[in-house]
């Protein structure tokens, strides 16, 4: 009981450290463009973060090749030792352990983690705290839902080879919107600083200058890079000749985009007024929309295929267990326990 109580919450912890499943594929494909520079925020609204690609699960295994006895790390008496970490990694889920496998650093955290649980669930058992009714009462919920959920996996289980080849295709097909990667702009920018409540002086001092840049952008020959480098007040992109990056239409701020579509490969924009100053903006190159291949999107598709096949397989065993044994509940007797509940 001792183990897999510090398992448990080592687990909690390592879940954060490692991070959690991303949601739904058909959300998480629509909103993030593959491989995309981040922008600047005064240009760009905040684009969606990419799932991270998959590694194999064998792999994390594989890095704890070693006798399950022998002893990995130490905090003053207490050992821990291969199988003690196993424990705790077998608690992940797919995804955490393939971060695991990615990133053996992350192993070497997760081994902290197990050593400073240690040291507080001996600080607490010393002061009895682990006896304290509230404290016992969620104990026995946590052993009951692990006992559920460990029974649950052992009789729920995925067909072999699912899905198939046939079954992924179908799926492809189905969601390709999901899978669809906008058209992107690659731009380069000239930022001429002012804050907009800055003063008349400051406001007629940045127009002076944007006139000069304006000007300079009109001689034959005109360089946007090197007048970025120059005269660009955002020093994260003039010290790259301006360029932002690749953003798609959704990412643009509305002033940016009104300018951006429809303007030609190459050219510039009139200046346009944000909060930080003025954006003079050049468009670089476009990329047409597309839909992302079966081949790049099939790890993650089955992944969330898998998932959803457990989830409905879960469902299905349990109301066939409820039909068995008809649930019944006393819905006024509920409904007066929940008012009488004092708020926290």
């Amino acid at each position: 009981m001792k183990m897999k109580t510090l398992a448990g919450a080592t687990i909690a912890i390592a879940g954060m450290l490692l991070g959690h499943p991303v949601p739904a594929f058909a959300q998480s494909q629509a909103q993030a463009p593959a491989r995309k520079p981040a922008a600047p925020a005064t240009v760009a609204t905040a684009p969606a973060a990419p799932a991270p690609a998959l590694a194999p699960v064998h792999q994390a295994a594989e890095t704890f090749a070693i006798k399950g006895t022998e002893v990995v790390a130490r905090v003053g008496t207490s050992d821990v030792t291969a199988d003690d970490i196993r424990s705790v990694v077998a608690g992940l889920d797919d995804r955490q352990r393939a971060a695991l496998a990615r990133d053996p650093a992350l192993l070497s955290q997760t081994v902290r983690l197990v050593l400073a649980n240690r040291l507080v669930l001996k600080e607490a058992r010393s002061k009895k705290w682990d006896e304290q009714p509230a404290v016992v009462a969620q104990v026995e919920r946590a052993r009951d839902n692990t006992i559920v959920e460990s029974y649950l996996r052992s009789v729920v289980t995925l067909p072999d080879g699912f899905p198939s080849e046939a079954e992924i295709k179908v799926v492809y097909e189905a969601n390709a919107t999901a899978f669809l990667v906008p058209r992107q702009f690659q731009l380069a920018q000239i930022v001429i600083a002012v804050p907009k409540d800055a003063d008349k002086a400051a406001e007629d001092k940045a127009r002076k200058r944007l006139d000069e840049v304006q000007k300079k952008l009109t001689q034959p020959g005109a360089n946007v890079a090197a007048l970025a480098k120059g005269e660009s007040g955002v020093a994260d992109t003039a010290e790259k000749g301006g360029e932002i990056g690749w953003l798609t239409e959704a990412q643009l701020r509305p002033e940016i985009r009104s300018q951006i579509v429809g303007l030609a490969k190459g050219a510039v924009t009139d200046p346009v007024r944000l909060d930080d100053g003025w954006h003079i903006l050049k468009l670089l190159d476009t990329k047409a929309a597309q839909t992302r291949p079966m081949s790049e999107v099939r790890d993650a598709l089955v992944e969330r295929m898998r998932a959803e096949r457990l989830e409905a397989g879960r469902r299905a065993y349990i109301a066939e267990l409820l039909k068995q044994t008809p649930p019944v509940v006393n819905e006024i007797a509920l409904s007066k326990l929940l008012d009488s509940t004092p708020a926290h």
